[in-house]
């Protein structure tokens, strides 16, 4: 059985994300108090995969999980795109008109704003987690309180569902990342079988030298499906480029890896790996 490390516990969009990606698989899910834990997690046994959110169609790229999976001696062996939908729970025999308060993660709390408009008389709380929130609320059997989560962890928590479907932006999707010890990588993914890449590197700091760098990819019919920028700290005004491509030849895709080298400085690749499909 697969150990998966997650950030949350059970009923975490990242535990719904990881059971998606493995299937009708059987996982043992590792719960991790930060995204650092998930990784600390693998250095410490390199049977175990981790599943990080990378980026959200509405609050875009989450910067720092580009650095810790930089920094880190892992590789990414898959994605996956989950649509996120919040719904609103409380305990059982909870109304609305008892709910005095709300608490959930920040960025689900933006995702559903429109929602919480119509209760301003609400106490809105920031929490670490969605289903930490829900998790509370079950143990500590707090009336009164609502829990915005996933309809999972309602379920798994024993809660009502209030109302289902508050988020303000029903084309809501994060993108995960499914990675593993990089030298434990092979035996889960094969690289000459991949369609999809992400790779970082700095450039010279040069006009053009960016532009140079994608005309190469272009060339090789290197499909650009993100790139992000970050600064490097010390360097003032570099900056580290995160780029994924998509490709239908394995070999021509190498060929502009080696292409693009003496254009580029540090070029790591964080991963080849087959494209995931979105949810619907």
């Amino acid at each position: 059985m697969k150990r998966v490390a997650i950030q949350g516990v059970a009923g975490a969009f990242h535990d719904i994300a990881a059971r998606g990606f493995f299937g009708t698989e059987e996982i043992d899910i590792v719960p991790c108090s930060t995204f650092k834990d998930i990784f600390a997690s693998i250095r410490k046994d390199n049977s175990i995969l981790g599943i990080m959110a990378i980026e959200n169609t509405i609050a875009g790229n989450l910067l720092p999980n580009h650095n810790l999976l930089r920094e880190s001696d892992t590789t990414i062996i898959g994605e996956y795109k989950l649509r996120i939908s919040h719904v609103l729970a409380a305990l059982p025999g909870q109304t609305l008109a008892d709910i005095t308060e709300v608490h959930s993660h920040p960025i689900a709390l933006m995702q559903c704003e429109d929602f919480l408009k119509k209760y301003p008389d609400w106490k809105v709380v920031e929490s670490e987690d969605t289903a930490l929130s829900a998790k509370h609320i079950q143990e500590n059997q707090i009336a009164g309180r609502a829990a915005i989560c996933s309809q999972r962890a309602a379920e798994i928590y024993g809660l009502t569902i209030l109302e289902a479907g508050i988020e303000t932006n029903k084309r809501n999707f994060t993108r995960f990342l499914i990675i593993a010890d990089r030298w434990a990588a092979d035996q889960y993914v094969q690289p000459s079988e991949s369609h999809k890449s992400s790779i970082v590197f700095t450039t010279k700091h040069e006009e053009g030298s960016l532009s140079q760098v994608l005309s190469v990819l272009s060339f090789y019919h290197d499909n650009l499906t993100k790139i992000q920028s970050m600064p490097i700290i010390g360097h003032e005004w570099e900056y580290l480029f995160f780029i994924d491509l998509t490709y239908d030849d394995y070999m021509r895709y190498k060929q502009s890896l080696d292409a693009i080298r003496p254009l580029t400085r540090n070029l790591r690749i964080l991963g080849e790996y087959q494209i995931g499909q979105q949810q619907v």
